[in-house]
């Protein structure tokens, strides 16, 4: 019995309906992001492994997968102290990094403030599950070189107009800053070289409530004055002990026309970061109606790139969020040796493609020509030559038994009309005898 012919673990074959769905919500994002200025570019699958590894990927450093040099021999592989002294390049784990150095490499040929769309496959070695793939698809649009607000209000208004033109309904945009997050912990008492353990165990305050957030914090170690500070904090008293996930996007909680500088300090102890808590009003106040934001202070976001604004898409039927991102000031200065501001936004393809229903694109003029096993080939092949030079999409079929099955797929195919070609197939397609196509209940 032959062994099973799959692809590797994580990774997937698309059938064409389900690579036109995707190109088709894919056409829709990139249309929304180009109205809003944004160029597309590309930028290699690979990158080298010591910029892959360089500290700006966070965890995903961890789940890159290596490629290992050319010509290695048997003194080489003794001689490695690890798996990464084989490798010299490696598969870009996301689109930010790739980005950073894009811009370093190419800056001269850029505009001040460039944005940019970045649309591509990234990979991880995943453990694979549901909706969790070792090569997936990301959508980024980024702002290099805009200091202010304003290229956060452009990305999440631009993020927000794709998704209402995808159908997806009840989105919110969960919107926090790290230095709001940065500065309650120093006025709560916390060290600041164990702000990254409390942040992640903050992080998982939507998983296991306050309770458990207070009870792994004081396993961690953390001063009994701070985590009993943290305790007192009126927007973490007030989250619950069992508030989950979608308690951050309640229509009780603040929404963008209620996020202000006032109900911003009011969650938080005194004597935040002020500039945070201004730039958080002023984004709310900017994006208006366009889209609902919500303050959420303990959104941590795990990379340990950002240096400001924070923030991910909350979807109602989701207990997992569609994308995020933020400010990351500090990244491509690794690269430039100079500071250049930079913040963006990033969709997860795979997971939002799950929720917008399939639609497939019926072109009424779109056309099937069902031919019989005699029909000349040259009559054939100067009918669809014919037909394309009208701007047709034509299909070339042999006459199956099982016509209606036949009709079903050209229909699900996206075909709109058929006709059948005898063996006396006519000079010229008007003169074929065209029927609809529909597809069967």
């Amino acid at each position: 019995m032959a062994s099973p012919v799959t692809p590797p673990r994580g990774m997937r074959d698309l059938l064409p309906a389900d690579k036109a769905h995707r190109e088709h919500v894919l056409g829709v994002i990139r249309g929304v992001y180009r109205a809003h200025g944004f160029d597309e570019i590309e930028t290699p699958v690979m990158e080298d492994s010591s910029r892959l590894h360089a500290g700006l990927g966070g965890d995903n450093e961890k789940l890159a997968f290596a490629v290992m040099k050319r010509a290695l021999t048997v003194d080489d592989l003794k001689a490695a102290e690890r798996p990464l002294d084989l490798a010299d390049l490696g598969l870009r784990f996301d689109l930010t990094v790739p980005l950073a150095r894009f811009y370093a490499s190419n800056r001269a040929k850029l505009p001040g403030v460039f944005r940019s769309i970045q649309i591509a496959p990234v990979w991880r070695a995943e453990r694979p599950q549901k909706g969790r793939y070792r090569q997936f698809v990301q959508c980024d649009i980024d702002i290099i070189g805009e200091p202010g607000v304003l290229a956060e209000i452009e990305l999440i208004t631009a993020t927000s107009e794709a998704l209402e033109a995808l159908g997806l309904r009840g989105c919110s945009i969960r919107l926090n800053d790290r230095r709001l997050l940065t500065s309650m912990l120093d006025v709560l008492g916390f060290a600041p070289e164990t702000h990254p353990q409390v942040l992640i165990t903050l992080d998982k305050l939507d998983k296991i409530g306050t309770e458990g957030v207070l009870a792994e914090l004081a396993e961690r170690g953390m001063p009994g004055e701070a985590v009993a500070a943290l305790h007192e904090v009126p927007a973490f008293a007030g989250f619950g002990a069992e508030a989950g996930f979608a308690a951050a996007t309640e229509p009780a909680a603040e929404a963008s026309g209620h996020v202000t500088a006032e109900s911003v300090a009011a969650a938080l102890p005194a004597g935040v970061d002020a500039a945070a808590v201004a730039d958080l009003a002023a984004i709310a106040a900017a994006v208006g109606p366009r889209a609902r934001l919500v303050f959420d202070p303990f959104l941590v976001r795990g990379m340990g790139y950002y240096t400001g604004p924070i923030f991910e898409v909350a979807h109602p039927e989701l207990g997992y969020s569609l994308g995020g991102g933020g400010r990351y000031d500090g990244m491509i200065g690794r690269f430039l040796g100079a500071e250049v501001p930079a913040t963006g936004f990033s969709l997860g393809f795979e997971r939002l493609i799950d929720l917008v229903p399939p639609a497939v694109a019926q072109g009424e003029g779109d056309a099937a020509l069902l031919h019989d096993r005699g029909a000349d080939p040259a009559r054939l092949m100067a009918l669809k030559s014919l037909l394309i030079e009208q701007g047709v999409r034509v299909r070339l079929a042999a006459k199956p038994k099982n016509l209606r099955g036949a009709l079903d797929q050209l229909a699900a195919d996206g075909f709109g009309r058929f006709a059948i070609v005898g063996s006396d197939a006519p000079a010229h397609p008007d003169a074929l005898d065209w029927r609809p196509l529909e597809r069967s209940a």
